[in-house]
């Protein structure tokens, strides 16, 4: 009986061993945020970003639901603004409050949306946020004319063409 303990601790140990190096000469599977920031298993971030236009394969691009025109024409337009968030995988572009210096008890917010992939004017959507400064009460909402987002959204279409046209994004 004491001879068969160690034999059978024995062999569970070897067992454990055998079961356990098993699992670790696989090639481990990337996590989930790894693969989104690397723009997936083949293509690089930038490939991802910003599709065939830089002259990449098939693959390119697929890792993002926005058109790389509206994406890098909306970046373009407000450049004049401080950016707080750009999210190229779900085509969302917000800034930071912005007081132009001719008007500094005034301040601006932008957020942009793309919600497409094709350069289409239905394409994309941008809110405009504005707030004035009161005597008493600080920063308080005021109202944003409707023809400023599309002002905005024409001159991001605008560029978004050109850039189409010129045959890049860069």
């Amino acid at each position: 009986m004491a001879i068969r303990i160690p034999y059978v601790c024995t062999t569970l140990l070897c067992a454990a061993f055998i079961v356990g190096g098993c699992a670790a000469t696989g090639e481990q599977e990337p996590e989930p945020r790894q693969v989104a920031a690397t723009g997936g298993e083949n293509g690089g971030l930038l490939d991802g970003l910003l599709g065939s236009a830089l002259g990449g394969g098939k693959r390119s691009g697929e890792n993002i639901t926005v058109n790389s025109y509206l994406w890098r024409a909306s970046l373009d337009t407000i450049s004049f603004l401080p950016l707080s968030t750009a999210d190229p995988f779900g085509g969302v572009i917000i800034t930071d409050w912005y007081s132009p210096p001719e008007a500094p008890d005034e301040r601006f917010k932008v957020t942009v949306y793309i919600l497409d992939r094709e350069l289409r004017a239905d394409g994309l959507r941008v809110a405009v946020f504005r707030q004035t400064r009161a005597p008493s009460a600080g920063w308080v909402e005021a109202k944003v004319d409707d023809k400023t987002g599309r002002d905005l959204e024409n001159a991001i279409l605008k560029r978004a063409r050109q850039m189409r046209i010129r045959g890049g994004v860069g």
